[in-house]
């Protein structure tokens, strides 16, 4: 899945030890847009922590997992980014498609106004 939003508060690293080792975790809030902005707290690990480099104010898209897991009769949802783009770095759908740079112009004729 995907969102997209603006990054509101970067919250501490967190580390500890785990039975595979050392382990970090990055976790974010991000606001998203429209009539009804919803506010969401996501998690990066590890190495994808430093590729990301996230800052607050930044817009970007991030593509997720949600899990959810029950421990003593409550279930705890956690949200898990494995890529995060900034706006900056996204292309226009036009670039995207091939050969669009040799699509040719339909020159306009007086009175072409037909639907086909």
């Amino acid at each position: 899945m995907e969102i997209t939003g603006t990054i509101i508060k970067v919250l501490p690293l967190q580390s500890g030890q785990g039975k595979n080792g050392t382990w970090t975790k990055q976790e974010y809030v991000m606001e998203t847009e429209g009539q009804y902005p919803k506010k969401v707290c996501f998690s990066l690990w590890g190495e994808r922590i430093d590729s990301a480099n996230i800052k607050e104010g930044e817009l970007l898209t991030i593509s997720f997992d949600i899990e959810s897991r029950e421990y003593n009769g409550k279930w705890y949802t956690q949200i898990n980014a494995w890529s995060a783009i900034k706006a900056s770095d996204q292309k226009p759908v036009e670039d995207e498609l091939p050969g669009s740079d040799q699509l040719p112009n339909k020159p306009e004729m007086p009175g072409d106004d037909l639907p086909f």
